[in-house]
């Protein structure tokens, strides 16, 4: 799809909500190592709203999706009652637009621009680690009592594990080779073994939103969390999917802009230190513990291998998926060691 039909399809979703109100501009603000296009609407009354495309994945999803973010930003509590962007709505309902026009199969979802203050340095100090930590365990303690109130999810960690195994059955050299195929399919069956041996029927299914890089939320001036955006990976899951993204946000690098999975940052001091403080606030189990691990490979075969040329633009997916056989999935059993968080932690 070419960059200059999204404006054509923006106009043709606004016209479906509001053609009473005209646009004067329509300007892409996204994030350029992704293939979502994000785009911010200014109209004669120079009123404004962000207009997210998205064109893959199936629509009926994409609407799901968008109406559990809505529901959840609605029912969020003080102190985080505003930290989400707010859909717009018509009849009551999220309005969601989709184009279906010369092969192209795109959608639509408009949102109230988010207010922003402060981003994270590049790199913290071991105090807004602290304060991180705290913060981020409130955060996922009001989202987790608000989840028997919002609209269920239909994906799941299995369906998507699933949906890779089918591809790689489907096409043994779908990444180059049936060597690398099989590697896969050993991965994924580790992943759903794993997973039942830890008991996640245990674990509270809550919203998540796994990118938590630097770049898609601010926090105050006492380092309180004040808004997020970017909802690409949200999903209803185990709140251990998150926290890949949490390691990396205070690993000892800081945010670079040629970025790469390591699984190292989960095993970072730094790191330690961010739980310590969740844990004080929204405390951790053992078994949620050794589940790092998997919540990490189900990362990179999800994000990385199943869905990579769909997130990122094709440098980076190639680069990677790459990686993703060279380095990341071998350093799993390698250099993850949940023994050390469990110490630290005392939950041995």
């Amino acid at each position: 799809m070419e960059l200059k039909d999204f404006s054509t399809i923006i106009s043709k979703a606004w016209q479906g909500f509001d053609n009473s109100k005209e646009i004067k501009k329509i300007e892409d603000i996204s994030a350029k190592v992704s293939t979502n296009h994000v785009h911010r609407v200014t109209f004669v009354d120079d009123d404004i709203v962000i207009a997210k495309i998205s064109f893959f994945g199936q629509y009926e999803n994409f609407k799901e999706d968008h109406r559990i973010i809505h529901a959840l930003s609605n029912n969020l509590l003080y102190p985080f009652e505003n930290v989400l962007g707010k859909s717009l709505l018509k009849n009551n309902q999220v309005y969601t637009f989709r184009y279906q026009e010369n092969n192209i199969d795109a959608w639509v979802v408009f949102y109230n621009p988010v207010r922003t203050q402060n981003r994270l340095p590049r790199r913290l100090d071991e105090n807004d680690i602290r304060k991180l930590g705290e913060q981020m365990g409130k955060f996922h303690k009001a989202c987790s009592k608000v989840r028997n109130v919002i609209p269920k999810s239909s994906k799941t960690l299995r369906t998507d594990i699933y949906k890779l195994l089918d591809a790689l059955d489907a096409n043994e050299n779908l990444f180059g080779s049936r060597e690398r195929s099989d590697y896969l399919k050993h991965h994924c069956e580790q992943f759903l073994k794993n997973r039942n041996k830890l008991g996640v029927k245990q674990f509270d299914i809550m919203p998540i939103f796994i990118d938590w890089n630097i770049g898609n939320f601010s926090v105050t001036d006492k380092f309180e969390l004040f808004s997020r955006w970017d909802y690409d990976w949200f999903r209803m899951s185990y709140r251990m999917l998150d926290f890949y993204f949490f390691s990396r946000v205070v690993s000892d690098v800081g945010d670079r802009t040629a970025f790469s999975y390591l699984i190292g940052p989960l095993m970072e001091d730094r790191f330690i230190m961010f739980l310590e403080e969740y844990h004080k606030v929204n405390p951790l189990t053992k078994n949620e513990i050794l589940f790092l691990k998997e919540g990490y490979r189900f990362f990179i075969l999800n994000y990385v291998m199943k869905d990579g040329n769909y997130f990122f633009n094709e440098k980076y997916a190639t680069k990677l998926q790459a990686e993703a056989f060279e380095i990341y999935l071998p350093s799993i059993e390698k250099e993850f060691d949940a023994s050390k968080i469990l110490e630290a932690l005392k939950l041995n």
